[in-house]
């Protein structure tokens, strides 16, 4: 009957450890996507440079647990303000503004050679944190080990209805027997193990990184203003032109170089918009000891494609269709035009959500003709660096 005792008491034991595990499964499961009517942040870490060290991570008023370098962990929050807390002795925060059945992406970056540990948070975009969650791992929920404990202890009232043996108290050597029932109870002690090992066997699981490569997230704006101002060397496509039967010799390189720019940002990395492109090359006609000037005032519609190399990095990719004039002043005047089209590339060095570092190659191709009907070179090539603002 004790043996009989003993084995019913751990079949129950293994049930709850199998039922606690299953149901930590299901529960990881849920916080992969945000339940509805919530929103779901998902904060993962990714040095530059490693840096040792756990930062503790609080939503609002709720500890999630502590992020190692290569971890994320997720945070199920109700729709509005929400704050972020990060670190120990040293506090970080940031404040998100979520929206219902919505996913965002918070970087937590830790600042190098610091002690005690700082990290950085800020805002990604999906295709930011894409990359960086591939190759991370869940953190362990605060509250985990926690959660584990309760479940065990209350396993141990099962042995509550082996409580039947009372009866056997009219006889007096049974009495014993429940004195000998209390060595099997030790049994539940191995049964935590298996549950610790369970709940070790989920972090390998890769398939909550894979709910951010899901398109239809929404994270932040659709649309961004951005205004350029650049300047740099600008070099003339010929030296050697003719101009109104006049042969000339221009001075290579250009002088008074700048240029402004307007367009529209897509969070997909597409960008739309305008640029004005002004410089002077100073010519010579061939023969004679006169002098002259010609300034160019380029007009074109550009089409740009950023990618995101980093989440501070974007090279990008572009082409441009106006209208160039060009105005001869000194001892040689008149005015001329024609259409203009560009190619360009070059990478926004952002060094937060609103300002960059802009570095540009471009090729401008300017075949004007003058009065005569004459055609001649106004173009060029050049490099190009300026200050992005975005709104």
């Amino acid at each position: 009957m004790n043996r009989l005792r003993a084995t019913l008491l751990q079949a129950v034991l293994a049930l709850a450890a199998v039922c606690s595990f299953q149901y930590a499964r299901v529960a990881q499961a849920q916080v992969a996507s945000p339940p509805p009517g919530k929103a779901l942040i998902i904060l993962y870490r990714a040095d530059k440079q490693p840096v040792a060290g756990r930062a503790p991570i609080i939503a609002n008023a709720d500890r999630l647990g502590e992020l190692g370098n290569g971890e994320y962990i997720n945070a199920v929050v109700n729709p509005g303000r929400t704050f972020l807390r990060a670190g120990d002795r040293i506090l970080t925060t940031l404040a998100l503004q979520t929206s219902a059945n919505q996913t965002y992406y918070v970087l937590v970056e830790a600042v190098p050679g610091q002690s005690p540990l700082r990290v950085e948070m800020r805002e990604s975009s999906q295709a930011g944190a894409r990359n960086a969650l591939s190759q991370s791992r869940a953190a362990a929920p605060a509250a985990a080990a926690a959660a584990a404990a309760p479940r065990v202890a209350a396993a141990a009232p099962a042995p509550a209805p082996a409580a039947p043996p009372p009866p056997a108290r009219p006889s007096t050597p049974a009495q014993p027997a429940p004195a000998a029932a209390p060595p099997p109870r030790p049994a539940p002690a191995p049964a935590p193990p298996p549950q610790r090992q369970a709940q070790a066997s989920p972090p390998p699981k890769p398939a909550p990184p894979a709910r951010p490569r899901e398109p239809t997230r929404d994270n932040g704006p659709e649309w961004t203003f951005a205004a350029i101002a650049k300047t740099g060397a600008f070099n003339l496509a010929s030296v050697s032109q003719s101009v109104g039967g006049q042969p000339i010799t221009y001075k290579k390189s250009a002088k008074s170089v700048g240029a402004l720019e307007a367009e529209f940002r897509h969070r997909d990395g597409y960008a739309l918009g305008g640029e004005l492109l002004y410089y002077k090359a100073e010519f010579t006609p061939d023969g004679t000891t006169l002098k002259g000037e010609q300034a160019v005032l380029s007009t074109t519609f550009n089409l740009k494609y950023y990618f995101e190399a980093t989440s501070w990095l974007y090279p990008f990719i572009g082409a441009g269709l106006g209208y160039a004039t060009s105005s001869f002043s000194g001892d040689f005047t008149g005015k001329a035009s024609s259409f203009a089209f560009q190619g360009m590339a070059g990478a926004d060095i952002r060094f937060s959500d609103s300002v960059g570092l802009y570095l540009e190659y471009k090729l401008l191709n300017a075949p004007t003709r003058d009065s005569n009907g004459q055609e001649f070179k106004a173009g060029g090539s050049g490099i190009l660096v300026g200050l992005s603002i975005a709104f």
